[in-house]
Formats: structure tokens, C-alpha cells, sequence
């Protein structure tokens, strides 16, 4: 026991001293993987490292900056009078002239049907009638009654110039006959309901009625539309809206086909658009051919004048904002941003209105690096 007890005491140093040899090697190794790999800021900043130290000690760098005081490259584009043809874009819709839905006015099964789909039809031809044995029967009653109403009136008067009876007893009788009468009109034009015609001339639609199909009142049997001319309905912006006048000739171009046709504009709305701020606007197009069906949209060019001294600039050069439109221009090699109004736009180019004169460098390029006050440097 005594020899165990020594020989633990004898290694403790030993083991105190190996502890100490690694500590201060993993503190050696960590003091180096600093100083190689995470070198101080200011070690940096005072010695003599030429790039940063270089660009660093002149401040901002320059003007707008830049560091070494370099100008920002654009394009730009000088404005100068043009020719503009005061053109309005929109996009229209084509109508038919007149258009109707054939609809039943009475209830019962259909006797007859010379619907041809999609067949012209002249006014008052004959579309469909309606079973109305009833109805024709309600009348040859009524007739009845008129004829001896009449013969009772006829008796009634007779008795009254002889003074046998009262002016009153006369009334009533042929008050008796007036009515029957005004009943039998409306007889009448119950039984014209059974026979449905073509209220103008145009073109059938599709139908899915048969011959002993039973309709009510408001079934929808099929249509009828006059094609011959048709309508185009399109708005204009109400910037634009005391320009336009009843007769203006429009260029119409069919999305289908791609083809142009003119129409001449006929109505105008009195009132704009309180939502869109638009102006509508309504041309009519012959047609002959039916060149154009009812439904198709069209692109609709209205030309509103010309001018040959008009201010344009390119369209990615007008910066959109909350308050407005701006652009960028250069003014003693910096630039200088201006509010425009802007006029009629087209993909390519945008007609400023105020803000802008001959002769002035509107920037064109580089515009989302550029700011107010930078130094910029035009080039081809």
C-alpha cells in the first residue's frame, strides 16, 4: 500500500506539465489560423495594401461616386421636331345592325317551323306557329255573341225611336255589343301570337325547336340579326374625346383575317365613362360582303390630325412615377431629371406634350443606374 501511494504521487507533475504542452499549442495554432486567415481591418487600412488604401483615400471617389471619379456611360437622344399623325389605338367590337331573340309569347306545341338556320329572311315570312285550336275557337264563339248582340241592339234601337222604352235599356244593350267586339280584337291578337314572323330582314340563327315541341312564354326558339351593315363599338381615351366628330373615318382591322376596312362614325356617347374614363364611340361598316361577323373584335385606328412639329422621345426613356411621367436628361455632363406630359404613344415612341424643347439630351440607357446630380459621360 505504502509503494502504490508513491508512485501516484511521483506521476501527477508529469501529467500537469503534458497539459500544459498541449494547451499552449492548440492556443498556437488558433493565434495562427488568425493572423493567416482573419487579418485585422485596421492592419489592412495602415498597411500597405495599394488597391484599397488607393481607392479609399480619395473619399467618395469623385463626382456621382464613382470611384476615380468615373463617369457613368449612356446613351441619349436628341429631341427635335416630327412629323406625328395624331392617331387613337383601341380595340373594338363588332355588332350586328339590329339583332333579336325569337322568342314564343304563348304556350302550346308548335305546329309549324320554317326556321332555315342560318338562312336569310325577308320582314313578316312566317318563322314557327303555335297550336291554337283554343284560341280560334274562343273567337268563332265570340263572333257568335257579336252577331246576336247586334241583332238585340238593332231591336233595342227600334223600340227607342218608337219611345217603348228607356235611353237607359238602349245602353245597355249596346254597350253589350261594344264589348263583345273589343273582346274579339283581343281574341284576335291572341290568335296573331300563334304565328310568329320576322319583325325586320336578316339572317336565321340556330335553333333546337321542332315541329310538336311544346314552348311557353319566353322560350327561346332562335335568332334573327341583321348583318348588313354592322356596328363597331370602341371608346376612346377621354383626352381625346372633344377631338372626335361624327363622320370621322375609321381604319378597322380584323384580328382574324388581318385585312383593313373603313367605317364612319355615326353616334357618340354624350357621356364619358365615369369608370374607364373612356369616350364610347359607335361606327357603322357596310358589310356587302360579309366581310365581318357580329362578336369578332377589331383593332380600331381613328385618325384625329397631324402635326409636323411634334416632340417625341423613345419609349424606354419616359420613367412612369406616382405623380406623373419624368425623363432623364444631361445638363453640363450630369443629369437632371425633368416631369413630362405625355401625348399619343405608339411601341416604339412616346409624344412628350410639355416638359421638354428642341435640342435637349434625354438619356436613353443606364437609366435604372443614373441619379440625379451623377456625372455622366455620352457616348454613340
Amino acid at each position: 500500500m505504502q509503494y502504490e501511494e508513491e508512485t501516484t504521487t511521483a506521476s501527477r507533475p508529469g501529467r500537469t506539465i503534458l497539459w500544459i504542452v498541449i494547451s499552449a499549442a492548440i492556443v498556437a495554432a488558433l493565434v495562427f489560423v488568425k493572423i493567416k486567415y482573419f487579418p485585422s481591418p485596421t492592419a489592412d487600412a495602415k498597411g500597405g495594401g495599394g488597391g484599397r488604401g488607393a481607392a479609399g483615400s480619395g473619399g467618395k471617389g469623385g463626382p456621382g461616386g464613382k470611384p476615380g471619379g468615373q463617369k457613368l456611360p449612356v446613351q441619349v437622344y436628341l429631341v427635335k421636331p416630327t412629323n406625328l399623325s395624331d392617331e387613337v389605338a383601341a380595340t373594338g367590337s363588332v355588332l350586328a345592325d339590329e339583332s333579336v331573340v325569337i322568342k314564343s309569347e304563348l304556350s302550346g306545341k308548335i305546329t309549324s317551323l320554317a326556321i332555315k338556320e342560318g338562312q336569310p329572311v325577308r320582314k313578316g315570312q312566317l318563322l314557327f306557329s303555335i297550336n291554337a285550336d283554343e284560341a280560334q275557337a274562343a273567337i268563332n264563339k265570340q263572333q257568335y255573341n257579336i252577331r246576336l248582340f247586334r241583332d238585340q241592339e238593332k231591336r233595342q234601337r227600334t223600340l227607342l225611336d218608337k219611345e217603348y222604352i228607356s235611353a237607359q235599356e238602349y245602353e245597355q244593350a249596346n254597350n253589350q255589343l261594344q264589348t263583345s267586339q273589343a273582346d274579339l280584337r283581343a281574341l284576335q291578337a291572341s290568335l296573331d301570337k300563334a304565328y310568329v314572323r320576322a319583325p325586320f330582314d336578316g339572317v336565321l340563327g340556330l335553333t333546337t325547336a321542332t315541329v310538336g315541341t311544346y314552348v311557353s312564354p319566353g322560350t327561346e326558339i332562335t335568332t334573327l340579326s341583321r348583318v348588313r351593315p354592322v356596328k363597331i363599338d370602341f371608346a376612346v381615351p377621354g383626352r381625346f374625346a372633344s377631338m372626335v366628330r361624327v363622320g370621322d373615318v375609321v381604319s378597322i382591322t380584323d384580328e382574324g383575317t388581318n385585312k383593313k376596312y373603313d367605317a364612319k362614325v355615326y353616334a357618340i356617347d354624350p357621356q364619358i365613362d365615369p369608370v374607364s374614363r373612356t369616350q364610347p364611340v359607335r361606327a357603322r361598316f357596310a358589310n356587302t360582303s360579309n366581310e365581318l361577323r357580329p362578336g369578332a373584335f377589331v383593332k380600331v385606328n381613328l385618325q384625329l390630325g397631324e402635326s409636323t412639329d411634334a416632340l417625341q422621345v423613345p419609349t424606354e426613356a419616359v420613367i412612369p412615377e406616382a405623380s406623373g411621367y419624368s425623363v432623364y436628361t444631361v445638363k453640363g455632363g450630369k443629369m437632371v431629371p425633368k416631369k413630362v406630359k405625355i401625348g399619343i404613344r405608339s411601341d416604339k415612341v412616346i409624344q412628350i406634350t410639355d416638359g421638354l424643347a428642341v435640342g435637349d439630351s434625354v438619356i436613353r440607357t443606364g437609366i435604372l443606374q443614373v441619379k440625379p446630380g451623377d456625372a455622366v459621360q455620352v457616348i454613340q
